[in-house]
């Protein structure tokens, strides 16, 4: 039901097929519509017209709220009419496919456009190259009466523009979604649906002749002479319209001949139209993907991005859309028809699990930027583009622990991962065991869960693992529990300052957890003390400066406030040596982590009272604001080149844990001045990991709980490793208390304390 807020908000109207109605555009309809509303909030207000023909009389769900019957020429005018009177319907889109529409009605079709004096956006889902006179014809007449179209890959765009003559500037390609998952271990899946120790090929989707499933089974005899254990999942139910046509004649020859090559053993028909979670574990087990459509004209497959997208190795024939997808050691792709040569692609990808794990990892990369998130935030832009009155707020995602938990064993939680699954091999730091703390204690503070207790014993027992009896820590361990020689190549101080920073943390709540975590905290600080001072890093002596003002707010202590003064006067030093007019910063250079520095020195304020701490932490946090915000949003410094005075920053080359950081400042700066310029600026951080960032794809990866490693130039690093997942997470947990805005939250002038976090 649409509350009185929403009714105000733009209307945008979807005509298409929808569930149920058993058909991809329906299922595609589907998708989109729940990614739209999964992405945004308060944006649009989103309804279905639902296609249908004849005698269909489908019952749907609450998003239906218009027929269109395309058999019926007063239909179509009915429809037009009532879209034109709906004051809440702003934009109208419309997914076309020819056959929707019956030849004797393709003018009530054109009509219904030239009518509708709405907007209109037409997503074509299939592109024939090289047409006829009057279908030419027909496709520029739809184009004209639309604002814009959508085409889901760069051929379909390129064949609008050239045999077609569609302007370019008309055309937006946005490609067919896909949805995220886990990437569990096969093995495993295979066990749960009774498949252990066989070897899956796979296809899927509404079975029709189109899709040459006879290819495959005449492949399969020779296939399963190297892999006995080859087993074949035909996954889907007959299409309704052949079902009208011809019945089951096309299954019936498919499994006649099955019997006939002796291959029952080797071939499950599923014959059912599965829920998606079942589909996807399904084709998250399945070793090779088979597609053998035998159309050369098929545009786009829904089916054929969905395996992509679980990580399938893909054996394909040459349609536009498997042409432009399997480059790049993506896929092999196969003849027409050609069992032959489908043999030989299958059992060169199973006699190499190299061969295997690349066209997988391969895969992934290149489909990832079709995620249905993605696809939402294409829409949500054009929708944008096309209506001024459409304004797009990111819906803040559950806060999941998920992919952390899966991270941590007994010892600590594991540096990296080869996309969300751990690799172990990477061993383990101080660094991410320490932010993981602070996580996980917030995660504790806001949802009072027990099962956080052992994870933060395992982060606070891998910290005290690392320190030496001088009170310093190292940083480096390895999967033997061993401090590897980077411990001795690298500078560790910043590492050290933040696992102060943890522990400091940890106490500041630590009223809340049981006294043993407390003592451990409380006695592996002590024996920091005599090292704090050495310490001239300036990001290592702002962590520390934070850890001890977090430790003096939960045990005031003159040796605390001394100690933050002394660590602080360093920061002072090398503003006041590094800082001009122009430059208002403590080095000649912005790098990495830059907005823990002014942020400690607003705690060292607040622990001692030093206006002048409060006064360069302001001048230097604004200036890097400027530094790092524009009108798109936020775009941190780059790790591909530091930003030098006088200079340039390089673009790109973002990583979460500086948006984090920012974030964290922007609270504490917020809590302490109260400006709600800080909080449109924490705002505008968050969204960069919702997708608000250069490339519009989301950073946060919200079936895993895993956050990508950084944002490149035209890629996201879709490793999920601990630093950046840890980070998202604190900033994530930041964000809760702010989601909703509300004004109590703001305090009416600077504090002389701020609670933690």
């Amino acid at each position: 039901m649409i509350n009185k807020k929403q009714k105000n908000l733009p209307g945008i109207i979807f005509l298409t097929s929808f569930p149920p109605k058993e058909c991809g555009i329906a299922t595609y309809s589907q998708d989109l519509i729940n990614a739209l509303n999964n992405k945004f909030k308060n944006s649009f207000n989103t309804s279905v017209c639902a296609l249908e023909s004849g005698e269909e009389h489908h019952v749907y769900s609450a998003e239906v709220s218009k027929r269109l019957n395309t058999l019926d020429s007063a239909s179509f005018s009915s429809i037009s009419s009532q879209i034109n009177k709906d004051p809440h319907i702003q934009i109208v889109m419309i997914q076309h496919e020819f056959g929707f529409f019956n030849t004797d009605h393709e003018t009530d079709f054109l009509r219904l456009l030239e009518d509708i004096n709405k907007p209109k956006i037409m997503t074509f889902h299939t592109v024939l190259p090289n047409p006829l006179e009057g279908h030419k014809l027909n496709v520029k007449r739809i184009a004209s009466l639309c604002s814009s179209i959508i085409v889901m890959t760069r051929n379909a765009a390129n064949v609008l523009a050239s045999d077609y003559a569609i302007p370019v500037e008309k055309i937006t390609i946005i490609p067919h979604g896909i949805h995220l998952v886990p990437h569990k271990n096969k093995e495993v899946l295979k066990t749960k649906y009774g498949l252990g120790g066989r070897t899956i090929l796979s296809t899927f989707g509404l079975i029709n002749s189109g899709k040459s499933i006879e290819t495959s089974l005449e492949a399969l005899p020779a296939i399963i002479k190297e892999h006995n254990n080859v087993l074949f999942l035909v996954i889907g139910k007959t299409h309704p319209t052949i079902i009208k046509q011809e019945g089951e004649k096309y299954r019936k020859m498919l499994e006649k001949k099955a019997k006939a090559l002796n291959l029952l053993p080797h071939v499950k028909f599923i014959d059912m139209y599965l829920p998606l979670n079942d589909l996807l574990k399904l084709l998250q087990l399945t070793d090779i993907y088979l597609f053998t459509s035998k159309d050369p004209f098929q545009a786009v497959s829904g089916t054929f991005s969905y395996a992509m997208g679980c990580g399938c190795p893909i054996v394909s024939t040459p349609i536009p859309h498997a042409r432009e997808m399997l480059s790049d050691s993506t896929g092999i792709l196969i003849d027409f028809q050609n069992p032959e040569q489908l043999t030989e692609a299958v059992i060169r990808i199973l006699n190499d699990e190299d061969l295997k794990t690349t066209l997988s990892s391969n895969a992934l990369k290149k489909i990832q930027s079709s995620a249905w998130q993605n696809v939402a935030i294409a829409y949500g832009n054009l929708f944008k583009k096309i209506d001024d009155n459409v304004s797009l707020l990111y819906r803040t995602p559950d806060i999941k622990v998920d992919h952390i938990k899966n991270l941590t064993t007994d010892f600590g939680i594991i540096q990296f991962c080869k996309i969300n699954n751990p690799d172990p091999g990477s061993g383990y730091t101080l660094d991410d065991n320490s932010r993981a703390m602070i996580a996980l204690m917030m995660h504790y503070k806001l949802t009072k869960e027990k099962k956080d207790i052992p994870l933060i014993s395992v982060y606070l027992d891998f910290i005290r693992f690392c320190q030496k009896s001088d009170g310093a820590f190292f940083n480096y361990v390895d999967i033997n529990k061993e401090f590897s020689s980077q411990n001795e190549q690298v500078n560790l101080e910043d590492a050290n300052g933040r696992a102060i920073w943890a522990l400091g943390y940890l106490l500041s709540e630590g009223r809340s957890l049981p006294q043993v975590l407390i003592i451990e905290a409380e006695n592996i600080l002590l024996k920091t003390l005599p090292m704090l001072t050495k310490t001239n890093s300036p990001r290592a002596i702002a962590f520390m400066v934070k850890g001890l003002y977090h430790w003096n707010v939960y045990q005031e202590s003159m040796q605390l406030v001394t100690l933050i003064n002394s660590l602080s006067q360093k920061l002072v030093t090398m503003y006041r040596k590094k800082a001009t007019p122009e430059w208002e910063w403590y080095e000649h250079y912005l790098t990495y982590g830059n907005s823990v520095l002014p942020e400690a020195l607003l705690c060292a304020h607040l622990a001692t009272g030093n206006v002048t701490y409060k006064d360069i932490a302001r001048k230097t946090f604004d200036f890097l604001l400027d530094q790092t915000y524009d009108r798109a949003g936020i775009r941190i410094i780059s790790n591909r080149s530091w930003l030098s005075k006088g200079g340039k920053s390089a673009l790109f080359g973002e990583q979460p844990i500086d948006v984090a950081y920012t974030i964290i400042a922007l609270d504490t700066f917020f809590r302490f001045f109260g400006e709600i310029y800080f909080l449109q600026k924490m705002k505008t951080a968050f969204n960069w990991f919702l997708g608000q960032n250069h490339l519009h794809r989301i950073v946060y990866n919200p079936s895993t709980g895993g956050c990508y490693d950084g944002l490149e130039e035209s890629s996201v690093n879709l490793n999920q490793g601990a630093e950046s997942t840890v980070t998202y997470l604190i900033a994530r947990l930041t964000w809760e208390k702010y989601k909703t805005h509300q004004t109590s939250l703001i305090p009416s002038s600077p504090r002389n304390h701020i609670e933690p976090y």
